[in-house]
């Protein structure tokens, strides 16, 4: 049996799982990728078995521990596998015993006879497996051994500015985490010194999301410490998995993912070089999409992804796998040495077109929970088909993210959103699309960035017209009247959003539609006219989106007619709304609205909590100095209430709880106390 292989953390669950099964199984069978653990939960199940168990009664003298036999089947020559029966048979004839073989895969489908024989030959024994994926005998109990669990990636809200790291016990929460506890203990041996603050939880944290929480990984990782910062390393391993990985101490993930591909059958391998154009995780439909072709076809794929599912990928919820960083970046080199990197690449993007257009559908449609979970569910792949230096180019590019403009605009990624059309707009020869060209000034005017507006409105104009786009000339008018309210032209603005109405087509093929042009409108003539809008309409039906920024809207107006209980209200509702779907904009400005509203009823400290959470908000999204000007100007008045009856120290305080609690103050019952 080998000597301890490394630290135990994070792994009690699984531990107390095979020994539970040992006690009651006959033959138990530990699967997953390389460097996923599983040999060191056999070492450490081996250990605890072998204790001297003492008596439930507490009396008599402790028995001892099961006779144990382990057998290195990763490092057996091959030429010593037909003697290996008959060699085992012999050395267990008669006893009771554990029998621990370790690296199963490494035999094929010899293993699975060579097992089936032994339970059936030798009554008296029990046997642990550790391979890749289940051996297929009957009678087998397999327990597939999950990555270390990690941070969670946005620890703060979409949009938000993040703050200084959250602290328990003086240490980042970080380490409440097992792969940053395994992480940290293996960097002490090479940095002796090393700790985790405030400034590197973050990186390391990414360090562990990136390796997926694999043991194996994680440790070689964290011997490069000596070398690199976290930050550093993060950088490395992005740029060069395998080569970064190989510098470290141990077994080298390279040859794990070498001896993982020359295992498996032609299918298989060609299914798991395929596989590394996924960015992300993915599900069966996308697989036979994106890999079914050529000689492996779409039904041999789907056969091929049950295979490798078994014990080559990892989980990522019910139907979904995703492969190890490490081994994705060695399959990716086999599938470019291959020649078949284009096709494949063109597929996914194809794939994931769709994707982004069935999202844009369901937006549109009233689904736009719906829309927004499957666009983050799918972001690391649709990412990567907006690379505008892949195969389909920037144009194509371009399309996705036109398709994805309510995740820009309305759950949160407005600065995603925008480097993604920049960097394709930059590469794309001219004429420039319509579309895009709108969907950046949109975002420009949005963050107050009104200068960066006006040229791509003309630019975009020029281009609708040529191309007769009359939905993009609509909301090329949306913009400039986006434009005019900051610029505080309100009824400039009106003009504009009622020339976007009347140029939008019934039934656009893109875009936010009618009810958020109407729900503009209604802003704009909120604050050029206040007595025309319609405060007692019914909002938009299905468009949960656009029903926020009329109420926003009226709220404004009711305000105005001192009816404040009415507006904040209003206004509650349609926070409810932004924060579901992540609306940064909306979050802010209704925020914003509701600290002024809580200033009239006198509720003064919950008003500075509000003031403090907009700040966090807008700092996560609004870098202009002017627009900061803008929405200082309009708060000014409630915000000099509040110091003239607050006390200097209580605004500070009531202030900074919320810019710390950040979205989390916006509504009444998280403010309460």
């Amino acid at each position: 049996m080998p000597a301890e292989l490394s630290s135990f953390v994070g792994r009690e669950r699984e531990l107390a799982t095979t020994l539970a099964l040992l006690a009651t199984e006959r033959l138990v069978t530990l699967t997953g990728p390389a460097g996923i653990g599983k040999t060191r939960i056999a070492v450490r199940a081996v250990r605890v078995l072998r204790e001297p168990q003492v008596p439930a009664d507490g009396t008599g003298a402790p028995a001892a521990g099961p006779d144990v036999v382990w057998a290195d089947l990763a490092g057996l020559p091959e030429d010593r596998w037909a003697a290996l029966e008959g060699r085992l048979l012999r050395e267990l004839a008669g006893r009771r015993v554990l029998l621990v073989l370790d690296g199963c895969e490494q035999l094929g489908d010899l293993c699975a006879g060579l097992v089936a024989q032994l339970l059936v030959r030798l009554p008296g024994l029990r046997v642990l497996a550790t391979s890749q994926r289940r051996l297929g005998v009957p009678g087998e109990t397999g327990f597939a051994v999950p990555p270390l669990a990690v941070p969670p990636a946005a620890a703060a809200p979409q949009g938000e500015a993040p703050s200084a790291a959250p602290v328990l016990a003086g240490r980042p929460d970080a380490v409440d985490y097992p792969a940053v506890r395994l992480f940290v203990e293996r960097a002490r041996g090479a940095d002796p010194f090393f700790e985790i603050t405030g400034r590197n939880a973050e990186p390391v944290a990414r360090l562990c999301r990136a390796l997926d929480g694999i043991p194996g990984a994680l440790e070689l990782a964290a011997g490069r410490l000596h070398q690199y910062a976290p930050e550093q390393a993060l950088r490395r391993l992005e740029a060069d998995p395998l080569g970064f990985l190989a510098g470290g101490a141990g077994r080298g993930t390279r040859a794990d993912a070498e001896r993982s591909h020359r295992l498996l059958s032609r299918d298989e391998r060609l299914l798991w070089e395929r596989l590394s154009v996924f960015a992300g995780s993915f599900d069966r439909a996308a697989v036979v999409a994106v890999c079914g072709f050529g000689r492996l076809g779409r039904d041999a794929a789907a056969a091929a992804l049950d295979r490798l599912a078994s014990g080559l990928l990892l989980d990522a919820g019910p139907g979904r796998w995703r492969l190890p960083l490490s081994v994705r970046a060695h399959a990716a080199r086999l599938l470019l040495a291959r020649g078949e990197n284009a096709e494949a690449v063109r597929r996914h993007h194809d794939w994931y077109r769709t994707v982004a257009e069935r999202a844009a559908r369901l937006w549109r449609g009233g689904s736009q929970r719906e829309a927004r979970e499957l666009a983050l569910r799918e972001l690391p792949d649709l990412r990567a088909a907006m690379n505008p230096m892949a195969g389909p180019g920037p144009g194509a590019a371009l399309e996705i993210a036109v398709a994805l403009w309510f995740l820009w605009m309305a759950c949160g990624l407005l600065t995603e959103g925008r480097r993604h059309l920049e960097r394709a707009l930059a590469l794309h020869p001219a004429p420039r699309p319509a579309r895009a060209l709108w969907l950046n000034a949109w975002i420009a005017a949005c963050l107050g960035e009104c200068d960066g507006a006006d040229p791509l409105l003309v630019e975009g104009w020029t281009a609708a017209v040529q191309e007769g786009e009359d939905s993009c000339l609509a909301y090329l008018a949306h913009v400039r009247g986006t434009v005019a309210l900051w610029e505080v032209r309100p009824a400039d603005a009106v003009a504009e959003f009622a020339e976007a109405l009347e140029l939008l087509p019934p039934e656009p093929e893109f875009g936010p539609g009618r009810a958020a042009l109407a729900a503009s409108y209604l802003m704009a003539l909120a604050r050029a006219d206040p007595l025309a809008v319609p405060v007692a309409d019914a909002p938009p039906a299905g468009d949960r989106w656009a029903r926020s920024w009329s109420g926003y809207a009226r709220a404004e107006v009711l305000r105005r007619e001192a009816q404040p209980g009415a507006a904040r209200a209003e206004v509650l509702r349609a926070l409810g709304a932004q924060l579901a779907l992540g609306d940064v904009l909306g979050q802010a400005a209704a925020g914003e609205l509701l600290a002024a509203l809580e200033t009239d009823l006198g509720r003064h400290r919950d008003a500075a909590r509000l003031l403090g959470a907009v700040d966090r908000i807008r700092a996560g999204f609004l870098k202009d100095p002017r627009a900061a000007a803008y929405w200082a100007r309009g708060r000014a008045p409630a915000e000099a209430v509040l110091r003239a009856r607050l006390t200097e120290s209580l605004f500070a305080r009531a202030y900074a709880a919320g810019a710390r609690a950040g979205r989390r103050a916006l509504l009444p019952e998280s403010r309460e106390g």
